[in-house]
């Protein structure tokens, strides 16, 4: 028997070790980047001003987490060249990634522009950073408690299936709860938010996450596993071979990046953080410069603020010193 955070773990681990690309309509999900490189291109330009915000310091770590084939990156650093020279001269670009095969195709995308890889946050160097990550914390594990009378259970994994253990390490919201509401809570997202946040208040920066749950914390299970682009499958099923991903609480994360010292904005719908960093126009004139892609390109864009798309599901969550608040996109109307 194993908790079910410690299983996930393992399971997403083994899940992007293997030589196989998970990217793209050939692999199990389609990630923003992949649908439409004005998202990268838009992304660079924000950390570029930024930057300018933080004083223009020279060298910034700019990093990201969890950068999949390298296109977010490649399409921000090519967007970071053209408006912002200077910029894109003083940054040093820092990957966090633990999968050898996502390094080599990194490696491929990027070529030297990479200065380090990373297994993990705290392996980068001190120093003012900017931070990118992009559907990065849905894939940490989480841990599931069910309500069961007057207490809550724990769910761990056992021969294929779930099984409750009695706990007395329950969650401190909500106070009351249904029989049988299940709340999903990540040690880990919150453990690298806390470090994350506590180095910008302290170093400088800022740290934009973008990736997919509620505004509000909330019951409800949504660890699901991925599969051929199909979502909603068994998490249970088949480990190691699947994508295993959960909603992101946050609200939870922004509470607890407040507490360690640095300033939480939004999260913002991705759809109308987008359209503010100027998504829709960009795409336009891409789709003027390739006329014979320009509907794919248009219809891309959409499907990335479209509310019925992704525009609303997904959600956008910055962190930085607080001192630079507020960042661009998250200015209050």
């Amino acid at each position: 028997m194993e908790r079910l955070d410690r299983f996930m773990a393992r399971a997403v681990a083994a899940y992007y070790a293997r030589p196989a690309t998970p990217f793209g309509r050939g692999g199990d999900f389609t990630t923003a980047p992949e649908i439409s490189q004005a998202f990268g291109e838009v992304l660079g330009a924000w950390a570029a001003v930024v930057w300018e915000k933080m004083g223009r310091p020279d060298p910034v770590l700019l990093v990201e987490c969890g950068p999949g084939r390298g296109t977010l990156m490649a399409d921000a650093l090519r967007a970071a060249a053209d408006v912002a020279p200077a910029f894109r001269a003083a940054l040093r670009l820092h990957l966090v990634e633990t999968s050898p095969a996502l390094r080599e195709a990194q490696r491929r995308a990027l070529g030297d522009a990479v200065t380090a890889w990373h297994d993990d946050l705290a392996a980068l160097p001190p120093g003012p950073m900017l931070l990118l990550a992009n559907e990065f914390l849905d894939a940490l594990p989480i841990r599931q408690f069910v309500r069961r009378g007057a207490g809550w259970a724990e769910r761990h994994v056992e021969a294929g299936a779930f099984v409750e253990q009695p706990t007395s390490d329950a969650p401190r919201w909500p106070a009351e709860a249904p029989e049988g509401a299940v709340r999903e809570v990540s040690d880990a997202a919150e453990g690298i938010v806390v470090s994350l946040a506590t180095r910008l208040a302290t170093q400088g920066g800022a740290a934009l996450f973008i990736d997919y749950g509620p505004a509000s914390s909330c019951l409800g299970e949504s660890l699901q596993a991925v599969s051929g682009q199909r979502g909603g499958l068994d998490p249970l099923a088949d480990p190691g071979s699947v994508d295993l991903t959960a909603h992101v609480d946050f609200a939870a994360l922004a509470a607890v990046a407040r507490e360690a010292g640095a300033a939480a904005q939004g999260p913002l719908p991705q759809g109308l953080l987008l359209q503010r960093l100027g998504l829709m126009t960009r795409a336009a004139m891409l789709a003027q410069s390739r006329p014979r892609l320009a509907g794919d390109i248009l219809s891309g864009a959409e499907r990335l603020v479209a509310a019925e798309g992704m525009g609303r599901l997904f959600k956008a969550l910055a962190l930085c010193d607080p001192a630079l608040a507020p960042l661009p996109g998250f200015e209050t109307p």
